[in-house]
């Protein structure tokens, strides 16, 4: 089995060896559709590193209106957790490109750490964010990803002392989530690059794990300027934005298009 940290350290390695910062986009599983999905993961594999796939869950804390409401969208049309494991699955065995989830405490408990952890590995998962677990009760379910290969990436705030910051980033694995700004995800306000070349800077010396930011990456403009200065980009509401209202073949050559985008100014 090789560790999900190995294959993370893999394609941060490889998008550094090609002189720019890896690209992970965050979609929401079954947002419109199933099918939608599978078909924007595929559009979308060859340009990007790395794709977060969203669970959808009805009482998210991370997520800004524009994910909420991809979240509604989904539950509405029936995903679950087992679905969501279905498209990753499906993916991966269509060679897709690597799939990191993301979902809540609340979901995985209800499933069982140990039995959500084995159905992430078999679908081929290289792990999941789990943005309201605090670092203090990591524990409680990490045992089960590392047993299974599988990593948790870790997220500093902007508000996280700097101490407090160096233990995340020692505890993340396969690399630590910059969050670019206080609040939800949302493509409405342009990140404050200079806040963010700061935070990297700072974080740098603590860890040599790579470096992603995330919340508020909207444009290639965006991407370039924190590409510039991190390991990775993650773009999420933008994302979203690009395929809303689209469905099937439609709405997988928008994503692709727009993706293209962001990997040019890469």
């Amino acid at each position: 089995m090789i560790a999900a940290a190995d294959r993370l350290a893999a394609i941060f390695a490889t998008a550094k060896a090609e002189g720019r910062a890896a690209l992970i986009v965050y979609l929401v599983a079954g947002d419109p559709d199933a099918a939608t999905t599978a078909a924007v993961i595929d559009a979308i594999s060859p340009d990007v590193d790395l794709i977060e796939l969203g669970i959808p869950y009805g009482d998210p804390l991370a997520d800004g209106p524009t994910i909420a409401a991809a979240g509604q969208r989904a539950l509405e049309n029936g995903m679950t957790l087992d679905g969501a494991l279905a498209i990753a699955s499906d993916a991966h065995a269509r060679g897709s490109a690597p799939i990191l989830f993301f979902t809540y405490v609340n979901p995985i408990v209800q499933y069982g750490a140990a039995r959500f952890a084995a159905a992430a590995r078999a679908a081929g998962a290289v792990g999941a964010i789990v943005p309201d677990v605090p670092l203090e009760e990591l524990d409680a379910f990490a045992p089960a990803f590392r047993a299974e290969g599988l990593s948790i990436p870790l997220l500093v705030a902007p508000t996280t002392p700097p101490e407090r910051a160096r233990r995340i980033a020692d505890a993340s694995g396969g690399f630590v989530y910059i969050v670019s700004r206080l609040g939800v995800t949302s493509a409405r306000r342009d990140p404050d690059i200079p806040w963010i070349r700061a935070a990297v800077e700072r974080l740098r010396p603590q860890t040599d794990r790579p470096l992603a930011v995330g919340f508020g990456v909207s444009t290639p403009a965006h991407a370039a300027a924190i590409g510039a200065v991190a390991d990775g980009v993650i773009v999420g509401s933008a994302f979203i934005d690009a395929t809303a209202g689209k469905r099937g073949a439609e709405a997988a050559a928008a994503a692709a298009a727009y993706v293209q985008s962001l990997r040019a100014a890469l």
